[in-house]
């Protein structure tokens, strides 16, 4: 049986709400009985300071204990004497009918032995209490049962006249507090009854309450699962499932922006190859229709539009290759000034063909070691030797420039002459298949995939790529290479 997280959430706050209910109505038991017990003890202890006194008055007017210890009627009006008088009277009047009924006993007589008393058999105060006089002879009671008892010193004018005695037993309840004692017994279940029925109430709605997001969240993502990535998920507050109700939208926003680039990538990609597909289909068409002749400067028409496909596809092959990883780098350590140099010098000829100006400037003194694969840095500086000689102004110039920062990264520059590239134009300049000028023809641009294949092969370096305004009115893009330990 599975149980749903509302559920386990409303269980999991009942036992919680349950184990604090029982704690508390634990506790609370606890502290009566103890509080009561205090109580009664205290209040004995105060009947019996009252006896005591009224014994020492007694005495004080007898001069002795002898008409104590010969009328027992006194000696019982002592005990049963309170302060308050319809209760003292009533008390009185008990004793003395007890006493009427009790058997004739000597002063001197064995009192029964009390041990644990049974809960509904209680001893009164009165049968507890033994007097003894200065010399500890006994007036009311036996010497042997001293040795459990609590002792009462009575003293008159400072000297101690006698002894009281109390023998243990149990607790003598008083009317009032039986009473209270069974309120609270009959109370506090239904007290914990209520409370755990308000904590079940509570518990389910919190359940339903803290359940509702996560419900919405699951909800939200079987939408996306579906392919629903136009879904978000309403989020309130700021705690932990407000951060997740975040994340998730991060997420769908995520998914709905790569979904759109793969529509567009996709759509561009059919765009790109139909248009020299559709060049190559009308120069063969116009062949088969005898309007052009079929001779060399043919051949080389179709020729080029074929090598302009070829190089297409094996852009795309190899972009392809990068985003899945599987793009092979032989990585060793590799000189990035005499690569660097070597593709200068090599681009030098065709950028004096165009009329630019193509200078490198080396500030570095030695050899700036890198872990790289030779041919894709080879492969890298073309792209944007090529992407630079094909966009600036004839009359103008580039200038590639390697030089180190102080936390030891190799920097790579070029800086280019007008026509520059404007802030949101730059933003994109590593997309796949963006241009500046969509309307320059594929003869003198390229697809687009130049620069997102130089930002592949830049990262697979662990290395940056960025694109700047250039100091001298064109585009500048810097490199930052990491140095090999």
């Amino acid at each position: 049986m599975t149980l749903s997280i509302r559920t386990k959430l409303f269980l999991t706050l009942l036992l919680a709400c349950a184990f604090s209910v029982l704690a508390v109505q634990t506790s609370m038991y606890w502290s009566f009985r103890h509080g009561l017990r205090d109580m009664i003890e205290q209040r004995l202890n105060e009947r019996v300071e009252s006896i005591g006194a009224r014994l020492v008055a007694q005495y004080r007017a007898d001069g002795s204990w002898s008409r104590i210890s010969e009328d027992r009627r006194l000696w019982m009006e002592l005990l049963s004497t309170r302060e308050s008088g319809r209760r003292d009277e009533r008390l009185a009047h008990s004793s003395r009918q007890s006493r009427i009924g009790a058997d004739a006993v000597d002063r001197a007589s064995p009192m029964p032995q009390h041990g644990p008393f049974p809960e509904r058999r209680r001893t009164p105060l009165a049968k507890r209490l033994m007097l003894f006089d200065a010399e500890g002879a006994p007036v009311y009671g036996r010497r042997d049962q001293l040795k459990q008892a609590l002792r009462f010193p009575l003293r008159l004018d400072g000297q101690v006249i006698g002894e009281l005695a109390l023998i243990p037993g149990p607790p003598i309840h008083e009317a009032a507090e039986l009473r209270l004692r069974q309120r609270q017994t009959r109370v506090l279940p239904i007290i914990a009854l209520a409370t755990l029925s308000l904590s079940a109430l509570l518990a389910w709605w919190l359940s339903r309450w803290l359940s509702r997001p996560v419900l919405r969240f699951r909800e939200i993502t079987c939408r996306l699962a579906s392919g629903h990535f136009a879904a978000r998920a309403p989020v309130t507050g700021r705690d932990e499932l407000a951060g997740l109700g975040h994340d998730l939208n991060a997420l769908a926003a995520t998914l709905e922006h790569n979904e759109q680039a793969r529509r567009r990538w996709v759509a561009d990609i059919s765009h790109e190859l139909r248009t020299p597909v559709s060049l190559l289909r009308a120069e063969l068409e116009a062949l088969q229709d005898g309007v052009r002749p079929f001779d060399v400067g043919t051949i080389a028409t179709l020729h080029s539009d074929v090598m302009r496909l070829s190089h297409l596809i094996g852009d795309l092959y190899e972009l392809s290759l990068s985003d899945l990883g599987a793009l092979s780098y032989r990585k060793a350590k590799t000189d990035l000034a005499e690569v660097l140099e070597a593709e200068v010098s090599a681009f030098r000829a065709q950028f004096d063909a165009a009329g630019l100006d193509l200078q490198f400037d080396n500030r570095l003194r030695t050899a700036a070691i890198i872990q790289a694969d030779a041919q894709r840095l080879t492969q890298l500086f073309g792209n944007l030797l090529r992407n630079s000689g094909q966009y600036t102004d004839a009359g103008g110039a580039l200038l590639v420039r390697l030089s180190t920062e102080k936390d030891g990264h190799f920097v790579v520059d070029f800086q280019d002459t007008a026509p520059g590239v404007s802030d949101a134009d730059r933003e994109r300049l590593f997309e796949r298949l963006y241009r500046v000028e969509p309307s320059r023809t594929r003869q003198t641009g390229g697809a687009g995939l130049g620069l997102a294949i130089a930002k592949n092969i830049v990262e697979a370096h662990q290395a940056s790529i960025e694109a700047l305004p250039s100091p001298q009115g064109g585009l500048w893009i810097r490199m930052r290479f990491p140095q090999t330990p």
